[in-house]
């Protein structure tokens, strides 16, 4: 067994596991890596990532997603280019989950929009965010 030291996840409550693994699946390119049952709650439990860290988004079923990510609390997954943010936005707009236009900060804050997921909890796709520049000396 590998043990992982730092950061490893992010936890969120989710209704409907299945319409979040597909939403994360088409905004974020994240897959199902974990699925099980929790004994004690009887609960499912899915880990979602896209498997370029060790880092994964925990999402555990609950009859309501409390609490929210809501603007300004969301998540955060960087695209490789503004076409990206701007194609993403446009298929979110499509589906009735973009939260606001894309605005463009400059740096350190990027180029960015938000979107709603299944319950409601906020994703924010950028671009231009040097977070590696950050902390890497």
């Amino acid at each position: 067994m590998t043990v992982d030291v730092g950061w490893t996840h992010v936890a969120l409550c989710a209704t409907d596991l299945n319409a979040s693994a597909r939403f994360y699946a088409k905004y974020a390119g994240f897959e199902i890596v974990h699925d099980r049952r929790d004994a004690a709650s009887g609960h499912r439990v899915i880990w979602l990532s896209d498997k370029t860290r060790p880092f994964v988004l925990v999402l555990i079923e609950r009859e309501k997603p409390d609490p929210q990510l809501l603007p300004i609390a969301h998540l955060g997954v960087a695209c490789s280019s503004k076409e990206e943010v701007d194609r993403f936005a446009q298929m979110a707009r499509e589906d009735g989950v973009l939260i606001g236009e894309p605005v463009d900060e400059g740096p350190p804050v990027g180029y960015y929009i938000f979107l709603r997921d299944p319950d409601g909890h906020s994703l924010e796709l950028s671009y231009g965010q040097d977070v590696t520049g950050a902390v890497t000396p």
